[in-house]
């Protein structure tokens, strides 16, 4: 059966159905390893920059950090930790970072060496990935009062500091 055929099928079943049908679908990401969580935005964002960087030569190979590592999704081979924020069309801002410290109290220690941020549409495909350092993440955060932590947004300056892994690879 073709993709548009399921489509059309997907169409005629119930609601209740149709959850059982997304709880199966989880079940199955996580069965074949591509998630590892429910958080399936997340885990989709943290498998494709994981995949890009390890198919692109000149970038580090990284692979996933253990569960529950706190802001740290990758780790390179050098041991350089990499916190993974995936954004999904339309949004801007990313999820948040905790553990940080409040506005106004410096940072004790690098929680991480590198932000990578998946730009994913609402087919979960990869649009863009940005990469920025520890520096540029404290320089460009956010506090959300709400969370009492941390985020970033993808505004046009943070855009032209960070380095565009895909599509536009420089």
């Amino acid at each position: 059966m073709e993709l548009d055929e399921i489509k059309i099928e997907l169409e005629k079943i119930s609601d209740k159905d149709i959850w059982s049908l997304y709880a199966y679908l989880a079940v199955q990401l996580k069965v074949r390893g591509l998630v590892r969580t429910r958080n399936i935005v997340g885990e989709r964002g943290e498998f494709i920059a994981i995949e890009t960087y390890n198919e692109i030569p000149r970038l580090p190979k990284l692979q996933a950090a253990p569960e529950g590592t706190q802001n740290v999704d990758a780790l390179s081979r050098k041991g350089e930790r990499y916190s993974i924020k995936t954004i999904s069309l339309p949004g801007t801002t990313t999820g948040v970072f905790h553990g940080l410290s409040e506005p106004g109290t410096p940072e004790k220690e690098h929680k991480f060496e590198y932000v990578i941020v998946v730009v994913i549409d609402d087919n979960y495909d990869l649009v863009k990935i940005y990469e920025i350092s520890w520096e540029q993440f404290l320089k460009h955060r956010r506090w959300h009062k709400t969370m009492r932590a941390w985020n970033i947004s993808l505004t046009k300056r943070l855009c032209d500091e960070a380095r565009l892994i895909f599509p536009n690879r420089k």
